[in-house]
């Protein structure tokens, strides 16, 4: 049971999933009037570009022999996933955001491209970090900016999110995925990434 609870968690929580969280969290607290078009014109292509895309694309290196599974546990693994899942990340920066610009959402991206490159880099190096709490690192800490930002008591949302964090941590752990160093470091790279960058928007 607590197996199947696990996996459960590790796909609601997944990393390809933490954008589109984010833009709608930032479209539910947020005080500025959006129209549906608007959300829209963020949502959807982020949806595609971050989930559909990579799942299309693992699945594809699976096939090839560049995976052993859809788990990623080798640094050798990770690094053409992570590299698509970069490039689609700068699309969504260069391409998606500017015909619907929110500073918000915009640096909220950037923060998950700095996160990915440093996980990526660490790849490189043949090191391996949980992706899951680099995500959920990055989420966290965005929605904790987003209250500081428009000055709004979100506190339920926060602990919530904080609760989903322990949950993604446990389930990580529980199913030997990743050791407690590589969790705690893939949480701190996802809270840093997204830090460095509230100086410019909050």
């Amino acid at each position: 049971m607590m197996r199947v609870l696990s996996r459960v968690i590790t796909y609601l929580l997944h990393p390809l999933l933490i954008p589109v969280y984010g833009i709608l969290f930032y479209f539910r607290m947020t005080p500025k009037f959006h129209t549906l078009e608007f959300q829209g014109g963020n949502v959807l292509p982020v949806f595609i570009l971050t989930v559909i895309i990579p799942i299309v694309s693992l699945l594809i290196f699976r096939n090839l022999g560049l995976m052993k599974s859809n788990l990623l546990l080798q640094a050798r693994e990770r690094i053409y996933p992570m590299l698509i899942f970069l490039g689609l990340m700068l699309m969504i920066l260069f391409r998606v955001i500017p015909n619907h610009y929110t500073p918000e959402i915009y640096f909220f991206c950037l923060g998950i491209i700095t996160a990915t490159t440093a996980c990526l880099a660490l790849a490189l190096a043949g090191k391996v970090v949980s992706l899951h709490m680099a995500g959920v690192g990055s989420l966290l800490l965005y929605m904790i900016a987003l209250s500081i930002h428009f000055e709004k008591n979100i506190v339920l949302a926060i602990s919530l999110c904080t609760f989903c964090t322990g949950l993604v941590a446990t389930a990580r752990l529980y199913l030997r995925a990743h050791g407690r160093a590589a969790v705690l470091a893939g949480w701190l790279i996802g809270l840093v990434s997204q830090l460095i960058l509230l100086q410019f928007w909050v």
